[in-house]
């Protein structure tokens, strides 16, 4: 039997949208990957202090509530339940002890990509995963940094934003198309993002 493939695709997901729904569909699909775990932080240490940041709970209700319906991908609270801030190289070692002998692959954006120096534990982290960089469709394939082992997968180039959405509710403004259904439902049953 062959070792599961998993990706990995962390984040603070406030709130989660079809960009990155269309994301972890198409690596999925083009890494033959058996699942895409959606983690979802419970303290973006990297965000810390420069917004307010929407309860770990409610945007996992959001991002179970959006993947539902969706084949292979997975909600993950691993970070909510370690508590405290969330590590990637802490989510990938408790995700290999998880899944002796798993290929784990680590979904970033190319802008994240480019930053990884930044990150805690960095050599860990190349350690435990394969990168899948997400590019938006063109000739550039070059976004997987010197020394790191991954792949890039070109993928929809979706304008939307975590942002804005967050904004959108904030004006009364509707979300629908650029939420799943279920997730704005959620979205709105638990009052998140209005002023």
């Amino acid at each position: 039997m062959a070792a599961p493939r998993i990706g990995v695709f962390g984040g603070t997901f406030d709130p989660i949208h079809i960009g990155h729904l269309a994301a972890a569909v198409e690596v999925r699909h083009v890494l033959a990957l058996d699942r895409v775990l959606l983690v979802v932080s419970n303290n973006p240490w990297q965000k810390a202090g420069s917004r307010p940041i929407t309860p770990a709970e409610d945007r996992y209700a959001v991002v179970a509530a959006a993947a539902a319906d969706l084949e292979g991908l997975e909600p993950s609270r691993i970070e909510i339940d370690r508590g405290g801030d969330s590590y990637t190289a802490d989510t990938l070692a408790e995700l290999a002890g998880r899944h002796q002998g798993a290929e784990l692959f680590l979904v970033v954006g190319a802008d994240l990509a480019a930053a990884l120096g930044t990150w805690a534990r960095g050599e860990e982290i190349r350690g435990l995963a394969t990168l899948a960089v997400v590019t938006r469709p063109g000739p550039d394939r070059s976004a997987v940094p010197a020394g790191w082992e991954g792949v890039t997968v070109a993928v929809p180039s979706i304008d939307v934003s975590s942002t804005d959405l967050r904004a959108r509710v904030a004006e009364g403004r509707p979300i629908d198309v650029l939420v799943p259904p279920a997730a704005v439902r959620c979205i709105r049953e638990r009052g998140l993002y209005a002023v």
